[in-house]
């Protein structure tokens, strides 16, 4: 998709590049003697997917705070027990909270919960789903799939290629029905998003999940193109 602006009157570019690690650049040029045309393209791909990301939600549930979050931590620590060996580096595990539960007609709970994360390889994908789909107050709320380092870079350099030649077909066309015959580009904004795509699904289903079925990881690109026109 692509929005076109264009000035009709002579424009200076000024300041030099600039690059951050937030994925935000600009590239300035020359000043422009012509005509300013203003291209917004963004594209979007997507690569193969490296690992995942993986979240469980971890519950307990009893007649007082204290036994839920005893009952808590044995769980806890029964899905320590059953999957520190699929994960890739540490399990991420966030405070526990503890909230009443009141009901009509039955004495007052209490549920504890906590939540755990980490990353999984491709080979141990379906392992975990099986694995943490049976563990007691385990429930699976989601996989995230990312890429390589390799594959990000891969990505980010064909969707820029890929907008930039499509930056530059628009400004050529755009050029050809104002009957001038130069173009150049003066300056490039950019700015990216990474290659990330969440997928929620149960952690029970039969047959057995497939890691080249799930969403693969996806990456988006937006540049804003200045050309002088002439």
């Amino acid at each position: 998709m692509s929005a076109v602006r264009v000035l009709a009157v002579p424009m200076a570019v000024l300041g030099s590049p600039a690059w951050s690690p937030s994925a935000r650049a600009q590239v300035q040029g020359p000043r422009c003697s012509g005509t300013v045309l203003q291209l917004t393209v963004q594209e979007r791909g997507d690569t193969r997917t490296a690992r995942f990301r993986f979240t469980l939600r971890l519950e307990a549930e009893t007649s007082s705070t204290a036994a839920a979050l005893d009952q808590l931590n044995g769980r806890l620590a029964r899905v320590r027990t059953d999957l520190t060996a699929l994960v890739q580096g540490d399990l991420n595990v966030s405070a526990p909270s503890t909230v009443p539960i009141r009901r009509s007609e039955s004495p007052d709970r209490y549920r504890a919960s906590t939540s755990i994360s980490g990353l999984v390889s491709r080979s141990n994908y379906d392992t975990l789903i099986q694995r943490a789909g049976r563990l007691p107050g385990v429930r699976l709320q989601g996989m995230t799939s990312l890429a390589s380092a390799q594959g990000q870079k891969e990505l980010e350099e064909r969707l820029l290629k890929r907008a930039l030649e499509r930056g530059q077909s628009q400004a050529a066309s755009t050029a050809s029905a104002l009957g001038l015959s130069q173009v150049q580009l003066l300056r490039i904004d950019q700015r990216s998003q990474p290659a990330t795509h969440g997928l929620t699904m149960a952690a029970t289903a039969v047959p057995r999940f497939r890691p080249g079925e799930a969403p693969p990881p996806t990456g988006s690109l937006r540049l804003t193109l200045d050309y002088c026109l002439s």
